[in-house]
């Protein structure tokens, strides 16, 4: 659907602080703010993520539905997977500043950040790229057609993904403590109007 712009209206945007659009917080060091259509008018068929993280946080693992991604690295080092559908492997690629990794449109994918200070814009062929995350995935399946589809006892797999919380964007979360019997949820700030 080609949606017309009035360039002459008095509506029509042509400037935007990405810094004041927050997607999600973990902490002053890891953090994704975004720009799309709903923050600029303009924008055609064009949008991105503007991403901080500090050394061993990762994006986590999602999958965009409507959009191809390029991931450019500004500073720091991280490294970008993505499982390939074709030949059922995951690829790592290690970025630096100058470098891009593509990753076509709905291939399963995630970025760690190899060093602090790593910053990472993520460009998309859309004007709001539609999201699927893998903490969406492991809390909103019901856990008795994850259990029966894997073979799994699901009294188990509710104990293994009881830590998951929705929405994660940026793990591990902060108070995470694998060896412990109990978690807390996570503190973190979403916005679901932003992105998706």
């Amino acid at each position: 659907m080609t949606k017309y712009m009035d360039y002459s209206s008095p509506s029509a945007q042509f400037w935007f602080d990405v810094n004041q659009s927050p997607l999600f917080k973990k902490n002053d060091q890891n953090l994704i703010n975004v720009l799309g259509v709903n923050q600029l008018n303009t924008l055609d068929n064009s949008s991105l993520l503007d991403i901080f993280l500090s050394k061993n946080n990762v994006v986590e693992p999602h999958y965009h539905q409507n959009a191809a991604e390029l991931v450019y690295c500004i500073s720091g080092s991280a490294q970008v997977s993505i499982l390939n559908p074709f030949t059922q492997e995951i690829i790592n690629f290690t970025i630096t500043p100058g470098q891009v990794t593509n990753v076509p449109q709905g291939w399963w994918h995630y970025e760690q950040a190899l060093e602090d200070n790593t910053h990472l814009l993520a460009i998309f062929n859309a004007p709001v790229p539609q999201v699927i995350l893998g903490s969406d995935i492991l809390k909103f399946t019901p856990s008795q057609v994850m259990a029966h589809t894997y073979c799994m006892d699901e009294q188990q797999w509710i104990k293994t993904t009881e830590p998951v919380q929705p929405a994660a964007y940026i793990g591990p979360y902060e108070n995470c403590e694998r060896n412990q019997p109990s978690y807390h949820t996570p503190p973190f700030r979403y916005y679901p109007y932003a992105y998706r």
